[in-house]
């Protein structure tokens, strides 16, 4: 009987052990952990990440082959982005399109191509929505792009506009201000 508590035992430990790993290695593939510190981001690396506080993308997304060649409306809520790695970010988001409607940190893939910062996913999972495949652009208080779902096996483009969400934003507040 000794021989099998011992046996069991170990075995236990060795799944704690894999189970502790994976969660680990589950929390650095999707960017939660630590964030790059923003002393050390670019001078546009640091606009971008101070732009992106608070605000919504509150665009439109098309469907090929759709009868609404117009799009549906999208929005994304994002409370906050971070960079996260040599050339990974975290959007803390809040995704509202379709029948979706879920809030989670999300780190993607992005690169700089002159001054325009672009989202580059590919076959890339976002938990309980599916794998995508996208190239989105952010340009001034606009975002454009194409998207793929590999798992329903449809796409298209998406685009709108970027709007504050802060109340206290300092533009507005100065405009309050007496001379």
């Amino acid at each position: 009987m000794g021989l099998i508590k011992r046996i069991a035992s170990v075995v236990g430990r060795l799944l704690l052990m894999a189970v502790i790993f994976g969660a680990g290695w589950g929390v650095a593939r999707v960017g939660i952990g630590s964030a790059v510190e923003p002393s050390s981001l670019t001078e546009l690396e640091n606009q971008f990440r101070t732009r992106m506080q608070n605000t919504s993308l509150i665009g439109q997304f098309t469907v090929d082959g759709s009868d609404n060649p117009g799009g549906m409306s999208d929005r994304y809520d994002i409370a906050g982005v971070e960079k996260v790695g040599e050339d990974r970010w975290r959007f803390d988001v809040r995704m509202q399109h379709a029948n979706v409607d879920v809030t989670l940190p999300v780190a993607v893939p992005m690169v700089w191509v002159g001054d325009t910062p672009i989202i580059m996913m590919s076959d890339f999972n976002i938990p309980g929505i599916g794998a995508f495949t996208a190239r989105v652009f952010v340009h001034g208080d606009r975002y454009a792009g194409t998207w793929e779902s590999s798992a329903v096996g449809v796409g298209g483009l998406m685009y709108g506009s970027i709007e504050s969400t802060n109340d206290n934003d300092p533009d507005e507040s100065k405009a309050d201000e007496a001379p």
